[in-house]
This record gives C-alpha cells, sequence and structure tokens, in this order.
C-alpha cells in the first residue's frame, strides 16, 4: 500500500455511505455509478432498494468529494435525482467495485420510472441492417424503452417485471453483464433469439416483426383500420388523409365528434399540420413523447371537426418508427383502442373482443402490459406547458413532496379521474383513469389503487383515504367502503387550488385562487364552478366570491344538452324576448327547461362557469348536444379565436359576486343587432377575464394575497387565460397554475392529498 502524508486530507483513506433518491431505478443508474467509480479508482458497491439507491465508497477523500460531485452533475439523462445523503461509514477493505443484488426488505418509498421513447443509438441498430436487432420492435437499452408499464414489484429488476418468461440468451447476457456496455444491467433487454415478438393477426397474414409490420403497412395504406399494440396498450390507427377511413373509425367506435390524435414520422411532418412554435416543439420531442394540442395549419376531413386544433405526437416505440421506415402514411390516425368513454384496451385477450368489429387487424406484441397507460395530452399557454391528460412518459412520478410522514391515498374526482398516492412525503399521482360512471373505468379505478398500493407495499388500512366531499360520487362511496386510519372529504374546489400550490411547494403562502369548471359538490349542496378563494392550505381557505347563482334545469342533462343552460341562466334577464326564432333558433329543449325552471321542478342552484360557456356557445350557434365534454366551450374559443372585436361585454364583480347578466345581455342584443358571431365570442372572452381580473386583484388587496392562482378546467382555454394575463400582468404578484398535473379534474386527487397532509399534521 503507498504511503499516505498525513498532512495531506484529500490523499486520506476514507469511506462514505451515500443515500440517492429520485428517478433512480431502471435509468442506467447503478452502471453510470460503477463506471463513475472506476474512473477515481473507488472500491465498493451500489445496489437498488426501497427508497432508491445505496452506494457504499472507498478511497481518497479527494477522489470520493469529486465522485459525490459528479454524481449529480453526470447523471444519466432520465434519471431524475431529488436528493443526495452522505455519511461517513467504516472501512470495509473493497478493492474493486461491485454492483450487488437489490435490496427489497423495507417499504419502497423510490420513485418509478416512467415509460421512456426509443433513444437514438438503439433507433440507429434497429436501421442497420447489420446489427443482431435490426428491426427488432422490442430494442432497448438502459436509457429507454419500458418502465412503469412493465414493472409488477420494485425494486425494479427483471424478475419484478413482464419481462420475467424471457431469460436472457448467451450475447444478451454478456451485454447485460459487461458494465462498459450500455444496455448493462437493462432489465428490457432482449434480441429477436430470446425475446418477445410482434405477430399480425389478420387474414392470410404471417410472420413475425419486420414482416408483420410490412403486412401491417400494406393494410394501412388501402384504408384498414389496425389495432396496434403500443408501450400502456392498443392503438387504433388509419389513414389520417383517407377520410373514407376515419370516417369508418368514427361510426366503429360510436365517436361522433371527438378529435382524433395523430402521429407523425419526425416534426417536419407535423410542422406541416400544426404552427409550431419553439416551446412547443421541445414538449413533442421530449422523454414524455405527449399529444401536443396546437393550431391547424391543415384540414384533415373528419379527423378534429369543428376544431381549430390538432392534437399530434411523434413516435415513441421501436414499432412505430419501423412503421414509418416501412412506408406507412406520413399521417396516422392514432387513437385510443376502445369504444367512447371506455378505457383503452391493453390486454390481449380483451383488446381482441373489444376491438372486434373495430378494428381489420390486430398488430400484437407479445410483452405483457402490467397497466393500461393513455397518451399524455399538452398544450402551450401564455403560463407554460398545461397538462390536459397525465399519462404515459408522466406517470406516475412524483409531483410534489408533502409534509406527512403517514401515507395518504387521495381517490380524486368522478370525472377525469386520477388517484394520488403519498409516500414518506413524495406524491405520487397514478395516470389518467377516466370518467367512473363506465363500469370499465371503475375497474381500472379499483384496479389502480390496488396496483400502486402494492407497489409500495401498503394496504388502504395503512393510509388517510381523502375523497371528494360529494356524497353520491363512486370514488367516494369507494372510499367509504375501503379500511383505513382515518377518512377526509375534501372540498372539489379547494382542492382544484391547493393542487397548484403543492405543485409550487408553496402549501403556507396565502393566494386568492380561482377555481372555474363545470361542476363540483359546494358547500351548501348547490352545484358550485366560478369559486373565488382567499387562504392557504395549512390555514385553509375561505370562499370570497363565487359567479352569480343561476339555474341548472334538468342537473346533470344541462352539461350535454347548451340550450337548458341558456333557460337557466337568463331566467333572471328581463326583456329576453324569443329565442327560439332567428338569429337563435333554439330547439325546443330550450322552452321545455324553461318550464322547468318556470315551475321549480329539477332545477338546482348553480355558480358553474362551464354551464356559462355553454349558455353562450348555444346563444351563438351550438344548438346540438354535445358527443364529449367540452365540446361546447372548446367550440365557443374556436369561434372567438377567429374574432377581431376590440370589445369587452361587462361582468362586474359586486358584493362577492361576478355578474354575468349584463354580459349575457350583451351576448343577446349584439346577436339581434348582426354583431358577427365570431366578434360576439370574443367579446365575450375578454369581458370575463376582465371582471375576473378585477375580482381578483380587490380580493388581493384586501386580504393580503401573495399570488394569484388559476385552476379548473374552464382555464384550458388559452384564449381566456391570453386576456386574463394582459389584466394580471399589471400587477406585481404572480400567477400559479398546474403544469405537472392537469387544471381539470385530473388533478383533484393531488389537491385532495395536499388538504388532507395539512389536517393531519394540524391534528
Amino acid at each position: 500500500m503507498p504511503l499516505v502524508n498525513p498532512l495531506d486530507s484529500s490523499k486520506r483513506p476514507a469511506a462514505e455511505r451515500l443515500r440517492v433518491r429520485g428517478i433512480v431505478q431502471g435509468v442506467g443508474f447503478r452502471p453510470f455509478v460503477y463506471r463513475l467509480a472506476a474512473d477515481h479508482a473507488l472500491g465498493g458497491w451500489v445496489l437498488n432498494d426501497a427508497e432508491g439507491v445505496e452506494i457504499h465508497v472507498e478511497g481518497a477523500e479527494e477522489a470520493i468529494r469529486a465522485f459525490a460531485r459528479r454524481l449529480h452533475l453526470e447523471a444519466p439523462p432520465a434519471a431524475a435525482i431529488v436528493s443526495i445523503e452522505r455519511q461517513p461509514a467504516p472501512r470495509g477493505s473493497f478493492a474493486t467495485f461491485e454492483i450487488r443484488e437489490s435490496a427489497g426488505r423495507a417499504r419502497p418509498t423510490t420513485r418509478i420510472s416512467p415509460d421512456l421513447p426509443v433513444c437514438a443509438a438503439c433507433l440507429a441498430e434497429l436501421r442497420d441492417a447489420s446489427n443482431a436487432r435490426h428491426q427488432y420492435p422490442y430494442i432497448t437499452c438502459t436509457h429507454c424503452g419500458p418502465r412503469y408499464s412493465i414493472v409488477r414489484q420494485l425494486p425494479y429488476d427483471r424478475p419484478r417485471t413482464t419481462m420475467a418468461p424471457w431469460p436472457l440468451c448467451v450475447e444478451c447476457r454478456a451485454e447485460y453483464e459487461n458494465p462498459a456496455n450500455r444496455r448493462f444491467h437493462a432489465q428490457p433487454v432482449a434480441c429477436p433469439s430470446c425475446g418477445p415478438h410482434y405477430r399480425l393477426e389478420a387474414e392470410g397474414a404471417g410472420g413475425v416483426d419486420a414482416e408483420a409490420v410490412a403486412a401491417t403497412v400494406r393494410l394501412l395504406r388501402a384504408g384498414a383500420i389496425v389495432a396496434i399494440k403500443g408501450i400502456g396498450g392498443y392503438h387504433l390507427a388509419c389513414d389520417a388523409r383517407q377520410p373514407e377511413a376515419v370516417r369508418a373509425l368514427r361510426e366503429r367506435t360510436f365517436r361522433k365528434e371527438r378529435p382524433f390524435a395523430l402521429m407523425v414520422p419526425d416534426d417536419q411532418v407535423m410542422a406541416t399540420l400544426v404552427e409550431l412554435s419553439s416551446d412547443g416543439l421541445a414538449l413533442a420531442r421530449s422523454a414524455a413523447r405527449p399529444i401536443l394540442l396546437a393550431p391547424a395549419r391543415v384540414d384533415l376531413p373528419g379527423v378534429s371537426p369543428d376544431n381549430g386544433r390538432l392534437g399530434v405526437m411523434l413516435p415513441s416505440t421501436p414499432v412505430h418508427h419501423m412503421l414509418f421506415d416501412a412506408g406507412a402514411p406520413d399521417v396516422l390516425v392514432m387513437t385510443s383502442g376502445n369504444r367512447s368513454s371506455e378505457p383503452i384496451a391493453y390486454e390481449d385477450d380483451d383488446a381482441r373482443a373489444r376491438l372486434a368489429g373495430l378494428a381489420d387487424a390486430w398488430l400484437v406484441g407479445e410483452r405483457p402490459i402490467a397497466r393500461r397507460l393513455d397518451d399524455s395530452v399538452v398544450q402551450e399557454t401564455v403560463y407554460g406547458r398545461m397538462m390536459i391528460r397525465r399519462a404515459r412518459g408522466y406517470a406516475p412520478g412524483a409531483v410534489a413532496r408533502l409534509p406527512t410522514p403517514r401515507p395518504i391515498l387521495a381517490l380524486g374526482a368522478d370525472l377525469k379521474n386520477s388517484i394520488t398516492l403519498v409516500v414518506g412525503g413524495e406524491a405520487f399521482v397514478s395516470q389518467h383513469i377516466g370518467d367512473l360512471e363506465q363500469a370499465a373505468a371503475r375497474d381500472a379505478f379499483e384496479r389502480t389503487i390496488a396496483d400502486l398500493l402494492a407497489m409500495y407495499g401498503l394496504t388502504p388500512a395503512d393510509t388517510i383515504i381523502a375523497h371528494d366531499a360529494h356524497p353520491a360520487y363512486t370514488s367516494s362511496q369507494h372510499a367509504a367502503a375501503l379500511p383505513a386510519e382515518a377518512r377526509l372529504p375534501v372540498s372539489h374546489h379547494r382542492a382544484h387550488v391547493a393542487s397548484v400550490l403543492a405543485e409550487h411547494d408553496a402549501l403556507d403562502t396565502r393566494v386568492v385562487g380561482a377555481a372555474f369548471d363545470g361542476t363540483g359538490y359546494g358547500d351548501d349542496g348547490s352545484i358550485w364552478g366560478g369559486e373565488l378563494f382567499v387562504g392557504s392550505v395549512f390555514h385553509g381557505f375561505s370562499r370570497v366570491g363565487h359567479l352569480r347563482e343561476a339555474w341548472l334545469p334538468g342537473g346533470d342533462a344541462a352539461a350535454r344538452f347548451p340550450a337548458q343552460a341558456v333557460a337557466g341562466f337568463t331566467a333572471d334577464l328581463e326583456h329576453l324576448g324569443d329565442l327560439l326564432v332567428p338569429p337563435f333558433s333554439l330547439p325546443t329543449r330550450y322552452e321545455e327547461a324553461r318550464r322547468l325552471v318556470a315551475n321549480g321542478m329539477r332545477t338546482f342552484r348553480t355558480t358553474s362557469v362551464g354551464r356559462l360557456f355553454d349558455a353562450v356557445a348555444a346563444l351563438l350557434g351550438f344548438r346540438r348536444p354535445m358527443t364529449f365534454e367540452g365540446q361546447a366551450a372548446i367550440w365557443l374559443e374556436q369561434l372567438a379565436l377567429r374574432g377581431r372585436s376590440r370589445h369587452a361585454f361587462a361582468c362586474p364583480f359586486l358584493d362577492g359576486e361576478l355578474d354575468f347578466r349584463p354580459a349575457l345581455t350583451d351576448v343577446i342584443e349584439s346577436r339581434r343587432r348582426g354583431w358577427a358571431v365570431e366578434d360576439v365570442a370574443r367579446a365575450f372572452h375578454r369581458g370575463l377575464a376582465n371582471g375576473l381580473a378585477v375580482a381578483m386583484c380587490g380580493l388581493a388587496r384586501t386580504h393580503a394575497a401573495r399570488a394569484f392562482v388559476l385552476s379548473g378546467g374552464v382555464f384550458q382555454n388559452a384564449l381566456l387565460l391570453s386576456d386574463l394575463k394582459l389584466q394580471l400582468d399589471r400587477h406585481a404578484l404572480p400567477v400559479w397554475m398546474n403544469r405537472q398535473v392537469p387544471p381539470n379534474d385530473g388533478g383533484i386527487s393531488l389537491g385532495q392529498a395536499a388538504i388532507a397532509a395539512a389536517w393531519d399534521g394540524a391534528r
């Protein structure tokens, strides 16, 4: 052993134990640590365990310091380090450094990596005819490929994934065990000799992998609809430039008008379809490979009816790239494999059964999917990235740290359901589950709860269960049926505001929060949806304002028939006139709804801004029933985007009420005066934004708030946000919105968890 100068502490032998938390399993972190230790001539070991990654290093103090510094600065691209804890450790005389078997004794708290798109290196091999994995649809390495969709249990190792049935061949085993290889300890690694394959199930089909893909391409070019298995489930694909194929897909899936998502081979094709900002392009190229909503530059008949935007995504899996490489149409409809409103099919037998009659053929991959994952949907707004649907590529990432030592299970709302599990203070938000009115979605909801709890070694009885305050919600009733350490009903709209503060790590910050959506259970039992709060998560939120109350005839049915919303919102207007005649020509359902209001039958009080948008849309020409949630409001926004009016219809804030009546009167009178409907829609948007800004700024001054918060599905309206920003920018306070979770009900579970954490801490 070389002599060490006792005065030179940097050369003195030392040992440290390092604990690394974050997304550090399944992303090539242990091989990275191994190579880093070799660079600095350190002995010791690294392993995965229930909390993340544990490292023991021995060597010169200077080398250990350099090792720890590089550990954070040079981590693999797919890793996300949250913390590194360093402690002195007794020396063990390790002459070399090794990767040890995972330890899974304690209850897991580590983060799970979302699924990753195929990396450039694997893509190059996929296209290299001399490579052993040429045209192999399951090519992967430590930097890419499936993670959350295949893991069954933590810690993340091959025997705990859906790849367990495929033992590694000699060649793959050599790569897996070679520290210099990028497939070193890559759990999903496989090759054509030892791994799963793709097959096309269609009349006369044969062959696997490349042959199956080539046959699929021929079907797509001929106008067929093919069910294609991806990372998180099946897509239904067809040529987006063939209107007959698109129309057939709509008819078979019973999706009358809901926009279809598109997949294109590269961003050059994407740029021909939609207007792309640099931020939008970065989002589309990001590791999540989400569907990006952006203004359309072309008209693809039947793809996105009455909507000026298209949802476009880039390929994420090897099989997607193989399809385009083999000559697939350059714009594919790639929509979730299900009938309208059902969850996406992800198990092979279920897909064959549920998609029978919808698909002409099935491109089936043999590797099982552990849990269904829809495609994530995002858009760019004046306040940055907005999540519309959070699933593949983002779930189940931790989105916040909450101050609670005990597990919390938050069950979300009934629409756009997601659940949040808090373990070790980390809030893990599940993938989008769906609307719980559907039996298949309820089954998915229960399976997701069981799945996340099992992954982290928990049962419901170990948790505080938070749920929506609505007693009739499916999620609330399920909460009542589960054993729990405690249960907490949480106000729907307070949860919206709390979700933003949880994301911004600002639970104690006093804010003015606007929660605008379609429906939610109010403190008084009425239907809320236009609420203004002052307060914080730690100290509670006081309701200090709201949209003026209106009537909602028919209750939930008014969310499908905008003409009913007109009857309720115009009930208190004088000199209304006949709205059954031009220029309004409302359907007879409007008159029937007016009679319900007049007689007080099946009529409810509401402050819903979502229903106000529906009413204005109906007055401007949207007279038909809605076929998907938010359709009328989206139609109205698209109409307003074409408007040139500089007017703003008055929406004053008086005595705690945002009064919509002057604006609604202006909508009706301007139509009678012959205004273009685009200009009327534009003036309504601007007026509502101005009124809300006046209300929030006044409340901020009165209550000494430090920030503005916007949440709820209404704020998915990018035009409304643009108008609002022009007003709020005149004030010094920051504006916070959801970024990691959707502002719609998909983010409710995070807000519930945050309020439950504060409640538990105050007990």
